[in-house]
């Protein structure tokens, strides 16, 4: 005898996840990578968290990731009025995160700390989701290390970051990661289009990140003629807050580049901070790098570093040791010898991370399918 089966068959209900990284690119683009990869492996719906204050408002909807938005909630660093009103504000944030996440019916949250992370990590837990932490950087922060207390998965990027977990990289955008050679020579035509660039050139691509960064911005300023005089060409993001300088033949400036991907198609090196993202990214698109660590904080973005420097993909400057004449030292001795050059491609090459995205989005699935069974 036959089992009856019911006319109207149910299908899986899809995989939902809210990912929360905001502020600045060095939380956004990691959740965006991760977005990407739960929407391309697992078919996910995913909703990322975002403050009206930080990038994320123009980055995440112009990668088809529907943004919501919560109040920021920054920690004062000294006693203050704003620290009384701290438990007030995180009170209201959680209460508005706790709503996207039953209006989407979240399956799970992902935080790649800053501001928006704690709530939407205090709300998860209060909802009983399964919630995972990701740290990008070599020291954790407080907002991760909340959210491992409070019971998340923790996910490094490196070891020994202070943050319990495994390591698993950072995650990048799949296309950064390409090395089909076809992909690579159509990638930067587009590249050095869109820029405005010479083709026949090499190009020094150089960035402060999202905010820019005076150091790196004066002294490459201050170089640019004699680089260009060199033969070379210039890309320099000085960040969207500083004014923009006169450009010039061979001098490329502009506030900021959303479409690092072609800008990295095209770099024959780089000058830049040692974000974690930004470490992960150059090295995953094996240019040359000469990494300027941010002097402030708990010195993380020089230990970012640590690792490619030592296996030779690149150099560390620090900050204070940063001048014009250190600037066209350095072109002049990468960008000018292409054995050098083609070394630390190489080495660069070696010292690549993997597909962390996905690494982590099947981390994502797993748990929510074995919560479902």
């Amino acid at each position: 005898m036959s089992t009856p089966t019911s006319p109207h068959p149910t299908t899986p209900r899809p995989l939902r996840v809210v990912v929360a990284g905001g502020g600045t690119a060095g939380h956004i683009e990691p959740a965006l990578a991760v977005a990407d990869a739960l929407r391309t492996h697992f078919d996910a719906d995913v909703v990322a968290l975002g403050t009206p204050k930080g990038l994320e408002v123009d980055l995440v909807p112009a990668r088809g990731v529907e943004l919501k938005l919560i109040d920021p909630v920054p920690v004062p660093r000294k006693p203050s009025l704003a620290l009384l009103k701290l438990p007030g504000r995180v009170a209201a944030a959680v209460r508005q995160t706790r709503e996207v996440l039953r209006a989407h019916s979240a399956d799970a949250v992902i935080g790649f700390g800053g501001y928006v992370s704690a709530p939407a990590y205090l709300a998860a837990r209060s909802l009983k989701l399964p919630f995972f932490v990701h740290e990008s950087n070599a020291r954790a922060g407080l907002a991760n290390k909340l959210g491992v207390a409070l019971g998340g998965v923790g996910l490094n990027a490196v070891p020994n970051s202070g943050l319990a977990g495994d390591v698993v990289g950072v995650p990048i955008r799949a296309e950064l990661a390409a090395t089909d050679p076809g992909v690579l020579a159509e990638r930067a035509q587009r590249g050095y289009a869109h820029f405005g660039l010479d083709p026949a050139k090499r190009t020094l691509l150089v960035t402060g990140g999202s905010q820019g960064a005076q150091s790196i911005n004066g002294a490459v300023q201050a170089a640019a003629r004699e680089i260009t005089d060199q033969g070379f060409q210039i890309l320099h993001a000085v960040g969207k807050k500083n004014p923009l300088p006169e450009a010039h033949p061979g001098y490329v400036p502009v506030p900021y580049i959303a479409e690092m991907d072609l800008a990295l198609a095209v770099a024959d090196m780089v000058v830049c901070r040692s974000g974690a993202m930004t470490v992960a990214e150059t090295t995953a698109a094996r240019v040359p790098a000469v990494y300027v660590p941010l002097p402030h904080g708990n010195g993380e973005q020089a230990l970012n570093a640590e690792a490619v420097v030592a296996a030779g993909a690149a150099r560390l400057v620090a900050d204070a040791e940063l001048s014009p004449e250190v600037v066209v030292r350095h072109v002049t001795e990468i960008l000018g010898d292409a054995d050098q050059a083609a070394a630390m491609r190489h080495a660069a090459s070696a010292s690549e991370a993997g597909n962390a995205a996905e690494v982590i989005a099947r981390r994502i699935a797993d748990a929510v399918a074995a919560r479902r069974s």
